[in-house]
């Protein structure tokens, strides 16, 4: 096994490249679909280790810093905004900017679109290889002091019905609980080959919610066949879009930190971590981050994906572009605010992270 470092670094080299890969051949793809030529397909910046032609013109390219990628479309600027020497290499019908809106949606969108089907595949390759995790009702620990202690539960027991309705899984067991707090129920236990039956009233937490107090117990791996490894991948990609969605609400009303917002400094130590565990544990890793980048992508802020479409379809509703003045401040506010997020982010990463960690065992 690679050591800690090299191992994180590389496990970060393949996550990220994988991921903006796919993100980049999915704006490629819908440009060939829409017939504008593709000059360029870039993974990574700066000047380019390797690069080669293919035949269709397209010049591919591997940059040496590993932060991201682009498609470099032909006629993408306007002809307003490029000079005569340029405007005279245009392949007429092919240029990016002489497609309608609609098109021009497409492929903008198709970027977010691939890493969402790219985690959807993921996530029902694990389903059909290793197994979807589903959890039993078994208890792994109680708290001390909590409802369940109080009413005699203890860990090992085997919840198998609430005030009679039969349950075979830990959610099943947390949803009746949350939705009835200061209520006594009638917790069903095997033990140790006996059945018994438990009163408990669970106790009221801060937003109203019903709490036991246990922990459920390990779960259980069940593989899937390819059809229902597909909607299951898919019913967890739309899981986890939301569950991203609802925690950056939370952060903006204040509900959640900031501090765990994270960046790429993070997402390097998660990623040699989570190749210590295992390919499965990278996989599910990777699929979970091209959620978050699809996500990303699709937030309407000028310079990602979603302004853009934001900007196409103000076009579509004025039959005509935004003027070039509105474009630009929007382009310079969305810059400025990816620039502020990216620098935030990465503060995190340091202060939070192992570095801060790090430094603080020096200084202490």
């Amino acid at each position: 096994m690679l050591p800690a470092l090299p191992r994180t670094l590389v496990a970060f080299a393949v996550v990220l490249g994988v991921l903006v890969f796919v993100h980049e051949l999915g704006h490629y793809l819908a440009a060939r679909w829409r017939g504008v030529h593709a000059e360029a397909f870039s993974i990574g910046f700066g000047r380019p280790l390797l690069k080669w032609t293919d035949r269709q013109g397209t010049e591919w390219r591997l940059g040496w810093i590993p932060l991201g990628g682009y498609v470099k479309m032909h006629g993408q600027e306007t002809p307003e905004d490029a000079p005569p020497e340029v405007r005279a290499t245009w392949q007429a019908g092919r240029t990016f900017h002489g497609k309608s809106v609609g098109s021009r949606a497409i492929i903008v969108a198709a970027g977010p679109v691939a890493n969402f089907l790219l985690a959807i595949l993921l996530f029902a390759g694990l389903f059909m290889t290793l197994g979807q995790p589903v959890t039993t009702t078994s208890i792994g620990a109680v708290a001390t002091g909590s409802a369940a202690a109080r009413a005699g539960l203890q860990a090992g027991d085997e919840i198998t019905a609430l005030d009679g309705q039969k349950v075979t899984r830990f959610e099943q067991v947390q949803r009746y609980v949350q939705s009835r707090a200061s209520q006594p129920i009638a917790v069903e236990v095997a033990r140790d080959g006996t059945v018994l039956t438990l009163t408990a009233v669970p106790e009221a937490r801060e937003d109203g919610q019903g709490r036991l107090g246990v922990q459920g117990g390990a779960a259980r791996f069940e593989r899937l066949d390819p059809v229902s490894a597909l909607v299951r991948g898919t019913v967890q990609t739309a899981d986890i879009t939301w569950q991203t969605l609802a925690g950056v609400g939370e952060m903006l009303v204040g509900q959640r930190s900031a501090k765990e917002l994270g960046g790429p400094i993070r997402i390097a130590e998660i990623s040699g971590e989570a190749a210590s565990l295992g390919l499965g544990a990278l996989v599910n890793l990777m699929a979970v981050l091209s959620v978050s980048l699809g996500l990303l992508n699709l937030f309407p802020i000028p310079m990602l994906d979603g302004g853009h479409l934001l900007f196409y379809a103000a076009e579509a509703i004025r039959g005509r572009p935004l003027p070039p003045k509105v474009q630009e401040y929007g382009f310079r506010a969305g810059f400025a605010l990816l620039i502020a997020l990216f620098l935030f982010a990465s503060r995190n990463d340091i202060v939070e992270g192992s570095i801060g960690r790090f430094v603080a065992r020096l200084l202490g």
